[in-house]
């Protein structure tokens, strides 16, 4: 019996946290070096989302890869650049946020930890109207589409719609997974797949390290075992790939967290650290395409960058405990009971836990989590009405393993499957 579903379109793409690291590391040297800044998409949907800050200058920052064919006007992308991509045309993919990856970075620096959020996994939504649970990546499009179809209501068209109901879906994509992890969200970061494929251009080249060979036809994966530097193109099949994977969409994870070890890695080789001129070229493209937060103090990260820079960065993706269809969509089963309390004692922070909390979809208890400490609390979400849940159906295969957590190593490139 196949562990999931195979009813996925072939066209769904994970992003990874390059765009992230690119600007943090590069963005915030700009700041240290006195270097202005400028030209980046600034959102302001944290403040929408009421999400909670924390203390004692730690900082938890939510990135967001962004599945869609689209750009920041809501246009399709010139078709030459969808065949680089590898990714169908301008009606796949949606506004999925098929990435979704938290990184706590504590005040000093030292033990820096990262959850990777798998896409499926079936989750309440918070500031979605038309649902009450959902998969956690639909989050996005559907709050998207509502404010959308409310906006062109009232004779708003073009940009202005586009940006405001992409607003609107960056704060219900940010509330609903505070709900889930349970810590603060500081600072978020937001790069479209186009955005990713410029960025790995523009490096040159990444070198990664697989363990088998793979051919995937979905994602154009198409490797050899064994170290080896990848084009921009490459780069973003071996980021996408799931089928022929055991565990397909989790072990995708890994490849993203593989793949961020390996752009480290070329950042040094190719000294951008401290070469103004490679540093322009990866802010003028990280421009075009990444939205960040408001509020973000970059002067003040980029401290905590430089020694991230020369410290490990464990990554874990957090638990599925079985797999189940709602209604005709396959999904990952949850114990959000468990995932605030493992996520809780890592960044060693906690919000309350929501007044409505559901029963556990498992039956695996959940480790104690610390007194509720290190935020500032936020006014609550506004609540609104939403139709009946579609009911879960039987689980139809357990979980995997939980993931022991990946330590990423300055200058090491770890090999995934």
């Amino acid at each position: 019996m196949k562990r999931r579903p195979s009813g996925f379109r072939g066209g769904r793409v994970a992003l990874t946290l390059l765009s992230v690291l690119v600007l943090a590391v590069t963005g915030t040297i700009w700041w240290s070096t006195n270097l202005v800044i400028g030209g980046f998409d600034v959102s302001r949907a944290l403040a929408e989302a009421k999400v909670a800050k924390s203390t004692g200058g730690a900082a938890n920052i939510l990135v967001m890869g962004l599945d869609s064919r689209k750009d920041r006007n809501g246009d399709d992308l010139p078709a030459d650049v969808l065949q680089q991509l590898h990714a169908g045309d301008g009606s796949n993919g949606g506004y999925n946020t098929n990435t979704l990856i938290l990184l706590h970075v504590p005040a000093d620096g030292k033990k820096v930890v990262a959850f990777s959020i798998p896409r499926d996994d079936y989750v309440s939504l918070v500031g979605v109207k038309s649902r009450e649970k959902g998969k956690i990546k639909e989050a996005y499009g559907l709050r998207k589409a509502e404010v959308a179809d409310q906006l062109a209501a009232q004779g708003v068209s073009g940009r202005d719609l586009e940006e405001q109901s992409r607003e609107s879906a960056r704060a219900a994509t940010l509330a609903t997974v505070e709900r889930l992890v349970g810590v603060p969200i500081d600072h978020f970061a937001e790069v479209s797949l186009v955005g990713f494929y410029d960025l790995a251009k523009t490096l040159g080249g990444v070198e990664v390290c697989l363990n088998n060979p793979v051919r995937d036809g979905y994602s154009g994966a198409a490797f050899p075992a064994g170290r080896q530097k990848l084009n921009a193109a490459q780069s973003l099949a071996f980021v996408r790939q799931r089928h022929g994977l055991a565990d397909g969409d989790l072990d995708r994870t890994h490849r993203q967290q593989a793949f961020i070890a390996g752009v480290m890695v070329q950042l040094q080789k190719q000294g951008v650290f401290s070469d103004v001129r490679k540093l322009q070229s990866l802010i003028s493209v990280a421009q075009q395409d990444v939205v960040v937060s408001d509020g973000w103090d970059l002067e003040q990260f980029a401290r905590q960058v430089g020694q991230i820079a020369g410290t490990d960065l464990t990554f874990t993706t957090l638990p599925v405990t079985g797999y189940a269809n709602v209604g005709d969509q396959a999904v990952n089963l949850v114990d959000a009971k468990a995932i605030r309390a493992q996520v809780q004692k890592a960044f060693g922070q906690s919000i309350p836990d929501p007044a409505d909390e559901e029963e556990s979809t498992s039956t695996s208890p959940a480790a104690d989590a610390p007194k509720q400490v290190g935020y500032t609390e936020a006014a609550a979400p506004a609540t609104t009405s939403a139709p009946a849940t579609t009911p879960v159906g039987p689980t139809v295969a357990p979980g995997p393993t939980p993931d022991a957590g990946t330590t990423l190593r300055g200058g090491e490139i770890p090999c995934v499957d």
